[in-house]
């Protein structure tokens, strides 16, 4: 009976847009359970990626309006659905996995979800999740890489972050998960931020504006890559990953998903003729585009993906961002409820 409720879990999780694919080994199974009790599984497993009313969910379900409210509110809080409140109501709809609830696991995050985690990612769930289009992140270039005169307004995250006001800093998840894999991470791991447009509210993790522009600028200097939700409008978070640990660049490095990160609207240019061979950007490219060929760097255009370190870490100035001809440019969704439907389309869910 137990694993019967997991399994209609897996599957409502699958029928949302980011994806949750059965594995050959059936990992997943003791994934959810490390997540969610028999009862967050079955009343997870009642919802889907459309938001309900608080009433509609308890009648369909059988429970009581307070002691669905109550169950609901705890699930939100522990990330394994998501709400709203519009009209005087309470609205609710299952969480994706990746990114939803894994991302909300920090203080469930032992060894042993570690371990499973990563089983579940290299057994299949990674391509499942990371290969279908649209991805479910972009990367954003550095900021001061690209010529002011072609920067497109969802790619200036700086701008992004000014016109917020709320902000909050956490560990990376990604980094968390690797060093309890005795894996730890030589860059730093509080370096995930979101934020919002609503006026600040003090808490653990609540920060200023200023200092969340010192994260930009920290994660910038020692080489991280800027990521953010693939979406022009409603972006409310920036990851600054890695190749090593983050699942998203680990796409490319480890996972074989060539596309599993949207890349940005440039690609790194580098004049043989004026590259000193100092090997910093090759250092500096987390996603392993740039070698060093003859005493110079060479890029791999078609694996570059536009983040910009290696123009922002050259000593000699020598790397440039180009932008990509229109044709090779694919714009991101306008908001979350059209990367929603043309991620449905896409895996077959709808029409």
């Amino acid at each position: 009976m137990s694993d019967e409720i997991y399994e209609q879990l897996a599957a409502a999780l699958d029928r949302l847009p980011n994806g949750f694919p059965r594995t050959p080994s059936g990992v997943e199974i003791p994934l959810l359970k490390k997540i969610y009790t028999p009862e967050e599984a079955w009343l997870a497993s009642q919802l889907s990626g459309e938001v309900e009313r608080l009433e509609a969910i308890a009648e369909r379900t059988g429970l009581a309006r307070k002691e669905a409210q109550s169950r609901l509110v705890q699930m939100v809080r522990r990330g394994l659905i998501w709400f709203d409140r519009h009209d005087g109501k309470l609205w609710f709809r299952l969480a994706p996995f990746v990114v939803g609830a894994y991302e909300a696991q920090l203080e469930n995050l032992d060894h042993e979800l570690a371990h499973l985690v990563e089983r579940y990612f290299a057994d299949g769930g990674a391509a499942g999740i990371m290969g279908p289009e649209p991805a479910l992140h972009r990367v954003v270039p550095a900021q001061g890489a690209v010529d002011p005169e072609w920067i497109l307004p969802y790619d200036d995250v700086r701008a992004i972050l000014l016109a917020s006001k709320s902000f909050w800093l956490r560990d990376c998840i990604c980094r968390v998960q690797q060093e309890r894999l005795g894996k730890p991470c030589r860059f730093p791991t509080r370096v995930c931020l979101s934020f919002s447009s609503s006026e600040p509210t003090p808490g653990p993790d609540s920060i200023t504006q200023q200092d969340a522009l010192a994260v930009l600028d920290q994660a910038e200097e020692v080489g991280l890559v800027h990521t953010v939700s693939n979406v022009m409008k409603g972006i409310g978070y920036v990851c600054n990953c890695c190749g090593c640990c983050c699942g998203i660049l680990r796409g490319i490095t480890e996972f074989g998903i060539e596309n599993s990160v949207a890349h940005a609207a440039y690609y790194a240019v580098i004049d043989p003729d004026e590259c000193q061979g100092c090997g910093i950007c090759v250092d500096r490219c987390q996603v392993h585009a740039i070698a060093e060929e003859g005493g110079v760097a060479v890029v791999q255009r078609e694996r570059c993906i536009g983040c910009g370190l290696c123009v922002t870490g050259c000593p000699n100035d020598v790397p440039r961002l180009q932008r990509k001809p229109e044709a090779e440019i694919v714009p991101p969704p306008a908001d979350f409820a059209a990367w929603e439907h043309e991620r449905r389309v896409n895996r077959g869910l709808s029409a």
